[in-house]
């Protein structure tokens, strides 16, 4: 939590202060008056960044239900306004909803989906411009990496939407023991590589703004990506 609220919750994450939204305000001209939809909030950190940074609006749609409490507990406490959480699967949220929004934020999902490339396409139907934080898969940095390696499990390709590109199984192994919370919703999920996945967003229509690279990050190789949507 923030320290200015005097509440020690154990955590060690700094999400309150975190630089990739300050990043993604930095290129995508700001929040200010803009209507946010962020996918898997998490505890309402970055939500209560967004709307410090002007947010007209943002909507979290949260799986984790132990998540989702923390986000009301985050709203009350931070006394945030403009913000509402929903719990739910948010690719069926996608799929149903007809609403649009100005700004999406992924941060820590795409790597955690069966199909990523789906939710790339759905987004394109939803979001004006976007920012997303995501693990990729990189065959030196993992393949040099024992305990990386040893969770990637085979790759094949696939195709969603008529676009072709290659998958790699990743497996939570341990994590799904761990009592927090590992991020997936279910045993095993899928990584692109780097330049299939930004192939993935040009293909439905997303323009590259800018990236940052984290290639030394504890759990993989990680990428900073910023874009606007040339069809909406």
């Amino acid at each position: 939590m923030p320290e200015k609220l005097g509440v020690d919750s154990k955590g060690i994450g700094k999400l309150h202060d975190d630089g990739r939204i300050y990043w993604a305000s930095s290129i995508l001209g700001g929040f200010r008056d803009k209507s946010v939809l962020e996918l898997g909030p998490l505890e309402a950190c970055h939500t209560a960044m967004l709307e410090k940074a002007g947010a007209h609006s943002i909507l979290g749609v949260e799986a984790n239900s132990e998540a989702f409490l923390r986000c009301l507990v985050v709203k009350e406490l931070l006394d945030l306004k403009r913000a509402r959480f929903k719990l739910g699967n948010f690719v069926g949220y996608l799929q149903e909803q007809e609403e649009r929004f100005d700004v999406g934020i992924a941060c820590g999902v795409l790597y955690h989906m069966k199909n990523p490339v789906e939710l790339i396409e759905l987004l394109s139907k939803k979001v004006r411009s976007l920012f997303v934080w995501t693990h990729y898969y990189d065959a030196e940095l993992i393949g040099g990496n024992e305990v990386l390696r040893s969770k990637f499990s085979g790759s094949w390709v696939a195709s969603h939407m008529g676009f072709d590109h290659r998958l790699h199984a990743y497996g939570y192994g341990e994590a799904l023991d761990w009592k927090g919370f590992c991020g997936g919703g279910s045993e095993s999920c899928n990584w692109m590589e780097k330049e299939e996945m930004l192939r993935a967003f040009d293909h439905f229509g997303f323009e590259w703004l800018g990236d940052k690279h984290e290639s030394d990050h504890i759990h993989g190789p990680a990428v900073w990506l910023a874009f606007e949507n040339r069809n909406l």
